[in-house]
């Protein structure tokens, strides 16, 4: 193991921190580091798109395995997955990994277990660094948001919207409703101009609602308390992280620092 990917015993002080981001979609590809627009005013960070992979499932008996050296089994598809992470994460201390798939409705019963693969080719490949990376989920899609947030998305379309009355992680395909209300979406033109506006303090301000987004935000903030002397209050406030709800299968990595 190289002495670079050995923790020490005490967790760095960063003056700048940067979240590098694997995404699963275009969408996110082009434009998801504008999502996390409220964290970056700080002037602290930044969140860059590193790698685009496929989405993965539950791992199956006739995938191909490859051995590493390690002497672990992982698909050799995962692989590549903990390597982009590694080659990010060796570059200095101040840097971390955040792993975002969109869990459409029809892999939700098999969210654990994305998680699980998700989280395995991350372990194994970064060993002791792998306190620094993170897996996510936008539920069900990272469209589903926009619907918390009509104020972002009705000048961009031109429609009249009003904010969704439930949580908009349960929104069965809010890609398809968008385009139900406006035939000619975009999701990547489109979209991009909705998140140059989204408000995520709106959108995280209901208690109840949008767990694994807040999550999403919990751990990065968690990132910043840890590893600097930032004042975090704020966060914890605007992002409700005291008592707005969480994830379960995804707040987990939350105490892993």
């Amino acid at each position: 193991m190289s002495a670079q990917d050995t923790a020490s015993t005490e967790n760095p002080q960063c003056a700048y921190f940067h979240f590098g981001l694997i995404v699963t979609g275009e969408t996110e590809e082009q434009h998801l580091p504008k999502l996390f627009q409220s964290l970056m005013a700080t002037g602290i960070c930044t969140f860059e798109v590193i790698r685009r992979v496929d989405q993965l499932g539950a791992i199956t008996s006739v995938e191909r395995i490859k051995v590493l050296g390690n002497g672990k089994d992982i698909p050799s598809v995962d692989v590549k997955i903990g390597l982009a992470a590694r080659r990010y994460l060796r570059i200095d201390d101040c840097r971390f990994v955040l792993l975002i798939d969109d869990l459409e409705y029809d892999r939700r019963d098999q969210a654990q277990q994305v998680f699980d693969r998700f989280r395995s080719a991350l372990d194994m490949i970064l060993n002791n660094l792998k306190h620094r990376a993170s897996v996510h989920f936008m539920v069900n899609m990272l469209e589903a948001y926009y619907f918390a947030n009509a104020q972002a998305v009705n000048p961009v379309l031109g429609i009249n919207l009003a904010d969704h009355g439930g949580d908009v992680e349960t929104i069965r395909n809010p890609k398809g409703d968008l385009k139900a209300e406006y035939q000619g979406f975009s999701e990547i033109d489109d979209g991009g101009k909705i998140l140059d506006r989204i408000d995520i303090e709106h959108l995280l301000s209901r208690l109840d609602t949008c767990a694994s987004l807040r999550t999403l935000f919990a751990w990065c903030v968690k990132v910043l308390e840890t590893y600097s002397d930032h004042d975090c209050t704020d966060f914890y406030e605007k992002y409700r992280l005291h008592d707005g709800k969480l994830s379960g299968i995804t707040g987990t990595q939350l105490d892993n620092f």
